[in-house]
């Protein structure tokens, strides 16, 4: 199809293997558009398989943007990622193509519906601390962050030791709690009401199988070469390299230090734990976004119609 401007940006949210880069694929090969990534995960370089980027047959299909970018030694933020993105999006507007921006990180999508918040730099030191802390004890560390700062621990999730290490350290270094930086956010790159905003949704029994399943294909198309790969590179504690879900797990069997029946199953526990919290803070971040249901057909020629500035 003939790239186009006549569509709204298109955002798909949802949880981990419940089918976003299946369903930004069809429609940026429909719509001539480009898909942009919105997950934390993805952006690494090391990590195709386990973090189920997509492929490179599936990249052939439609251009692909901030995927598999960033070292992962090198501090990546929502920050940065806001920078690259209007980047992109500029690029797709010149190019005349429909921005199809998909992933799992619901702070990127936060940032750039709702704008982003001017925080400081944050001190190497400070945020080695957090990150050991929340590696550590999480419990502890978000205790102390309900006392400190209780509008920031409210809104986020516990058990996220990413999300828990970043309020800790904006407040430990800035004096400020996250939310109330948030207060003073820029204008956002793309206000929600300019979008077709899509958040799928599915029964948790179905996507807790989905994931096993799709961890299991991960072993066979080469999560276990890559994890030999990082391992042999000696990543530090907090290094980005570990931070995919499954990846220390894979790392500790390649080292000899558990069984890959082991390791396989801690991974696909985590991930299931990963993929409640992603429902619940969709399902409490994101309830103005349409509801698309993950365990149907999807209706790609409806959805088009929907992001068609004209409707």
């Amino acid at each position: 199809m003939t790239p186009t401007t006549t569509h709204r940006p298109i955002l798909i949210s949802g949880p981990t293997a419940s089918g976003k880069s299946a369903l930004a694929l069809g429609l940026a090969e429909r719509l001539g558009g480009w898909v942009i990534n919105a997950d934390s995960q993805q952006v690494y370089a090391d990590w195709r398989v386990l973090t189920a980027r997509p492929s490179v047959e599936e990249e052939a299909r439609a251009p692909h943007r901030l995927y598999g970018h960033v070292d992962a030694e090198r501090s990546y933020s929502v920050g940065d990622w806001t920078r690259e993105v209007k980047a992109v999006l500029a690029e797709a507007a010149e190019a005349g193509a429909a921005p199809i921006i998909v992933g799992g990180t619901g702070l990127y999508f936060r940032a750039l519906t709702q704008g982003l918040a001017p925080v400081p730099e944050i001190p190497d030191e400070v945020r080695a601390e957090a990150e050991a802390r929340a590696a550590a004890d999480p419990a502890a560390l978000y205790a102390e962050l309900s006392l400190r700062d209780p509008d920031t621990a409210a809104s986020i999730d516990a058990q996220n030791p990413v999300r828990l290490s970043r309020a800790w350290e904006v407040l430990q270094a800035t004096g400020r709690g996250l939310s109330d930086w948030w207060r003073e956010a820029a204008p956002p790159l793309l206000p929600l009401e300019t979008c077709l905003a899509l958040r799928l949704t599915c029964d948790r029994d179905w996507l807790y199988a989905r994931c096993d399943a799709r961890f299991d294909q991960m072993l066979k198309d080469g999560a276990l070469e890559e994890a030999r790969h990082v391992a042999a590179l000696s990543p530090p504690p907090g290094s980005g390299l570990l931070k995919p879900v499954g990846a220390a797990e894979l790392i500790s069997f390649v080292r000899g230090e558990i069984s890959l029946e082991d390791a396989a199953e801690r991974a696909k526990t985590l991930t299931r734990r990963y993929a409640k919290r992603q429902l619940t803070w969709s399902r409490n971040q994101m309830a103005d976004w349409a509801e698309v249901s993950a365990q149907e057909n999807f209706d790609f020629e409806g959805l088009t119609k929907l992001s068609s500035i004209s409707t």
